[in-house]
C-alpha cells in the first residue's frame, strides 16, 4: 500500500489519477482524517499501517499564485519548510521509504559556468540570498531539512502543465494573461512528472534529489506562438519590456526564472520528453475547462 499526502491538490490529484488508471493500491490521507503535520501523529500511524512507500505532495503554493504566500507566510513556512522535516522524522522512525515533491523555483538566472542548474548546486533564490519570493525561500528551507535523509527521494517540479485546462496549468495561465514576461524556463509536464517519480520507486533507482523537468527550456514567447498555432486563443500578446517593469506592474514578489539540468534523472534510464514536444502534445490534445 502506498500512502499519498496532499492528494487533493493539483499534483496530488495527478498522482491519484495515475494510481487509479494502473489499479495500484494506495491511500490518500487527508489532514481532516489524520493531522500528519503534528509531530508524532504521522509516526504513530505509520507504525500501525506499515505502508511500503509514502509520497508527499502536501505544501502551500498560494492562490492564484505565489504572491499570496507573501500574505500567508506562517502557512507557507509550515507547509513547505516545517512539514517535510516532520515527515522525514516519521518515515525514518518507521523505516518507510518516501518521496517529497519539491520545486526547482529555488534557483533563478543562469548557472555559473553555463548549462542548467544541477541537483548539487546551492540554491540562489532563497532566504540566504535575500532576493527571493517567500514561497521559494520556504521550499529551499524544506530541502535543507531533508539533507542527509535516509531512503528518500526529493523530486523537483517546475512550473507544471499538461493538456487539461486549469487555473494551475502553466499553459492555461499564459492563455489568460494579455501581457507576459518573456522569460526562459525549464518546465514539467505534470503527467510525465508523476510517471517519472513513480518509476524512481518502481525501478529502485538510488535515493536522492532529482530535477524532474522536461528536456531543454522554452520562452514564454515561444509557447504562446505554439498556443496560437493550435488555434486555442486568438489574440496578440504584449510583453513587458523588462523584469523590472513586470515587478512594477504585475507582481508583488520576484519570480524564479531558470533552466534545470535533468541529466541525473535520464542517467537512471527513466525517460522524459523534450519540452517543446511535450507542449505540442499537450496543445494537440487540449481539453478546455468545462
Amino acid at each position: 500500500m502506498i500512502w499519498l499526502l496532499g492528494g487533493s491538490g493539483y499534483v496530488g490529484s495527478a498522482f491519484r489519477s495515475f494510481f487509479d488508471e494502473r489499479d495500484l493500491p494506495y491511500r490518500s490521507v487527508s489532514r481532516s482524517e489524520l493531522d500528519y503535520a503534528q509531530p508524532g501523529v504521522l509516526a504513530k500511524s505509520l507504525s500501525e499501517a506499515t505502508p511500503k512507500f509514502l509520497i508527499n505532495c502536501a505544501g502551500y503554493t498560494g492562490k492564484p499564485n505565489v504572491d499570496a504566500c507573501e500574505l500567508h507566510k506562517a502557512d507557507c513556512l509550515a507547509g513547505n519548510a516545517v512539514l517535510p522535516g516532520v515527515i522525514r522524522e516519521a518515515c525514518e522512525l518507521n523505516d518507510v521509504p518516501w518521496g517529497h515533491v519539491s520545486s526547482g523555483c529555488i534557483y533563478t538566472g543562469d548557472r555559473p559556468g553555463g548549462g542548467g542548474f544541477r541537483e548539487d548546486d546551492i540554491p540562489n533564490f532563497c532566504f540566504r540570498t535575500d532576493n527571493c519570493s517567500f514561497y521559494s525561500g520556504a521550499k529551499a528551507l524544506g530541502e535543507e531539512c531533508l539533507e542527509g535523509s535516509q531512503n528518500a527521494f526529493v523530486w523537483r517540479l517546475r512550473v507544471p502543465f499538461n493538456h487539461v485546462d486549469s487555473g494551475r496549468n502553466y499553459l492555461s495561465k499564459l492563455m489568460r494573461y494579455d501581457c507576459l514576461l518573456d522569460a526562459t524556463n525549464s518546465i514539467s509536464h505534470l503527467n510525465e512528472f508523476v510517471r517519472c517519480c513513480w518509476e524512481c520507486w518502481e525501478n529502485r533507482v538510488p535515493f536522492g534529489t532529482y530535477n524532474v523537468t522536461n528536456g531543454g527550456a522554452a520562452t514564454a514567447r515561444e509557447i504562446v506562438e505554439i498556443i496560437k498555432k493550435h488555434g486555442i486563443v486568438d489574440k496578440e500578446y504584449k510583453f513587458f519590456e523588462s523584469e523590472e517593469q513586470f515587478m512594477q506592474l504585475a507582481a508583488k514578489t520576484p519570480r524564479s526564472n531558470c533552466v534545470m539540468d535533468n541529466s541525473k534523472l535520464l542517467a537512471t534510464g527513466i525517460k522524459i520528453s523534450e519540452v517543446h514536444d511535450a507542449i505540442e502534445s499537450s496543445l494537440s490534445n487540449w481539453q478546455s475547462e468545462a
